[in-house]
């Protein structure tokens, strides 16, 4: 069964914010990633203090994870997202980014936490996935 993305007319308009409101998915394996920041490869800080940047670099990371597990993007079916000190005026570089990464029609159900703080202090966000492979 491929994923199914619902956004019923009885739940606020997600789409617009980067998200869906609920993906109905069952596959061969189910992949959990640890949560991604906005260090590269080299462990090196991407974005400093940009959270937009930073966000983006976290989804490039989650892309490489889920590329590694087998999977692409397409087949991420939900995210839980922690902010540092999130603010509503937050939400525009956060939801930008995922619609950077994920086409409106398969966008990942999500959730986003604010947090006071991280693993590291530098990083202003992380990003944990949940993938569904066929």
């Amino acid at each position: 069964m491929p994923k199914q993305h619902i956004n019923p007319d009885s739940l606020f308009p997600s789409l617009q914010h980067g998200f869906s409101q609920i993906v109905v998915a069952s596959g061969a394996k189910t992949v959990y990633i640890s949560g991604q920041t906005a260090w590269n490869e080299k462990k090196e800080i991407i974005g400093a203090s940009d959270l937009a940047e930073q966000a983006r670099q976290a989804l490039r990371n989650v892309e490489a994870a889920v590329r590694s597990a087998g999977g692409t993007l397409a087949d991420v079916v939900a995210l839980r997202i922690y902010i540092v000190n999130y603010k509503p005026e937050d939400a525009g570089a956060v939801g930008n980014a995922l619609r950077e990464f994920f086409p409106e029609e398969r966008r990942p159900a999500s959730t986003w936490i604010g947090v006071s703080s991280l693993a590291v202090p530098d990083f202003l966000i992380e990003i944990e996935v949940t993938a569904v492979l066929e």
